[in-house]
């Protein structure tokens, strides 16, 4: 990879209820993938999980976009969460910041790569379950892990774990 070329990873979060059994999920252009389950969460922490993995992930990857479903997950990484760390973890209304463990470690794992003088991630919203390959795959395993969470499990899976890579060629079957 040339320092010009950039890596896709799409990222997902699923919740059987919400709140319930909670997945998370990144897939990679290149079919490496990693998915995990929490017993106990709702979608907006599986989608905030899945962008954070992807990022932790992928620290030695210098222009790295991430395909996001989620606008609460990128509107919360590009904004909300240094507004709401400025205002003490509070919302603009008060409240106090809803998943502020996950944006912490989203903020932790952003000035991570800032400090290795590597570039900030770049975001793309994709629309969900419209076709687009890379989702319907990060889909497909986050639904999976929300399934295992189901059994009130907290487990995590990945190709670079042993797992084989995904054909990321066409989407998962139905």
């Amino acid at each position: 990879m040339t320092d010009e070329q950039t890596y896709t990873v799409a990222t997902d979060g699923a919740c059987k209820g919400n709140p319930g059994p909670a997945g998370w999920a990144w897939v990679a252009e290149d079919g490496h993938w990693a998915a995990g389950s929490i017993p106990q969460g709702t979608n907006n922490i599986g989608e905030l999980l899945g962008l954070l993995h992807a990022i932790e992930d992928h620290v030695d990857v210098k222009n790295l976009v991430v395909q996001a479903d989620s606008k609460y997950a990128i509107d919360t990484y590009q904004s909300w969460m240094d507004s709401h760390r400025r205002r003490g973890w509070k919302t603009s209304a008060g409240a106090p910041t809803k998943n502020r463990e996950i944006l912490e470690q989203l903020i932790v794992a952003r000035d991570a790569r800032r400090a290795a003088g590597m570039p900030d991630v770049v975001l793309e919203h994709v629309r969900g379950h419209a076709g687009h390959v890379l989702n319907e795959w990060a889909d497909e395993r986050a639904v999976r892990a929300s399934t295992h969470a189901a059994k009130g499990v907290a487990s995590a899976w990945s190709s670079h774990g042993g797992k084989e890579r995904l054909d990321v060629s066409t989407a998962p079957g139905k």
